[in-house]
């Protein structure tokens, strides 16, 4: 399979990428990365809006390079019927197509699951949408940031004084993606081992992050009370926030587990709150978590980040530097795991993007090559999947179909 990746344990699998911007093709890359054929289908005017998403250089969207890694793109103007004919002859030779069409459209045009499951019974469909199939919003248009403020995480995330607080990424669509990954897995298990159907995956962008921070809304359900922002603080462990070094820096601090609340006391300083009723038990801890924090805040602005970081990595306390992106890139652990290898690229000479998430012993994930240009593929694909031939070509770029 020429882009593909051909080796590891979704070799032989088919995925067509029909969807556009985050949450739908995170999910194609994802599979890409272990062996799946993906053919992406794009737009032939202008292609999927990633590729003008975010940062650029010189006109190259860096995002579109890491996210359609080990994918064959072809051209399909989905507006005309001949356009949606190639993509169901795609999707009759695949075992899962990504879709983000409104379920209106998708009907409309002859794409919705009941019209291509009867012509690929196997198939396996991923629908994802703003606000998911049924209800009145089901036609709207979503995004991740509609998703991040639905959920509930813009009301929990930022300082109590503060407004409602959006993340500086695509979070919504991270975790809708890694969601719907794995559901596609389990109904391929359902379909190859249990002899199945292929089935529709109905996801939408609110409801996996919310499943995330269920909390407030249990404590909601049970105690009548509605959990509001505590900055970087967080109501089920103390200390727990980011503390601001001599030398400038950041680092943060997690004491979920008693044992390590108890360590943080001892390094810095204050063995004698580990016996404290205040301090010694999780619930008295948590009421008092100002003053636990303040000791904190006081110990850490007294040291540069190396020297506190060496007192907590000695005690074992569970503190870590809060990294920007070129710490990131230096830091000695990731470094050491390979976390972000250098690939090469026609387009850009060479970039550092991250390696497949997580490490398999015996299968591990690759980056067979970055984002393509927008219908690099378009030829071979359609000559080896559909049988077209060099005239047909010819008529469907007449047409304005590729």
């Amino acid at each position: 399979m020429t882009g593909a990746a051909s080796t590891g344990p979704l070799t032989g699998l088919r995925v067509v990428d029909a969807a556009t911007l985050a949450a739908g093709p995170l999910i194609a890359t994802w599979l890409g990365e272990h062996g799946a054929d993906v053919i992406k289908v794009e737009q032939p005017d202008g292609g999927d809006p990633l590729r003008q998403w975010g940062a650029q250089r010189d006109g190259v969207g860096l995002m579109w390079k890491s996210v359609s890694r080990n994918k064959r793109s072809v051209t399909a103007n989905l507006r005309q019927e001949a356009g949606r004919d190639l993509l169901r002859g795609l999707v009759d030779t695949a075992d899962v197509v990504v879709l983000n069409l409104r379920p209106s459209t998708l009907e409309r045009w002859g794409l919705d699951h009941a019209t291509l499951s009867a012509r690929n019974p196997g198939l396996v469909t991923v629908h994802v949408t703003g606000y998911g199939a049924g209800g009145p919003k089901s036609d709207r248009p979503g995004f991740g940031t509609l998703g991040e403020a639905m959920s509930g995480f813009a009301h929990l995330t930022g300082h109590p004084e503060g407004p409602p607080t959006l993340p500086s990424f695509m979070l919504a669509d991270g975790v809708a993606a890694l969601t719907a990954t794995w559901a596609v897995m389990m109904a391929l298990y359902h379909r190859d081992v249990h002899g199945g159907p292929g089935q529709l995956i109905d996801l939408n962008l609110i409801e996996p992050l919310a499943r995330l921070i269920e909390q407030p809304v249990l404590t909601h359900d049970q105690l009548g009370t509605v959990p509001n922002r505590t900055g970087n603080r967080w109501d089920i462990s103390a200390p727990r926030n980011t503390y601001r070094t001599a030398d400038g820096h950041w680092l943060a601090m997690s004491g979920s587990a008693p044992t390590i609340a108890m360590r943080a006391l001892r390094a810095v300083g204050r063995p004698d709150l580990t016996s404290d009723p205040r301090f010694a038990e999780a619930q008295q801890r948590l009421k008092h978590a100002g003053e636990i924090d303040a000791v904190m805040a006081d110990w850490v602005a007294g040291r540069t980040l190396d020297e506190a970081m060496a007192v907590f990595e000695e005690a074992e306390v569970a503190a870590a530097p809060v990294y920007d992106a070129p710490q990131l890139l230096a830091d000695p652990q990731l470094t050491a795991r390979g976390t972000y290898p250098v690939v090469p690229d026609p387009e850009l000479g060479e970039m550092r993007v991250q390696a497949p998430v997580p490490k398999f012993s015996a299968t591990p994930g690759r980056i067979t090559h970055l984002g393509p240009a927008l219908g690099a593929h378009t030829d071979e694909v359609y000559r080896e999947l559909l049988g077209l031939d060099d005239d047909r070509l010819a008529e469907l770029r007449a047409q304005e179909v590729l």
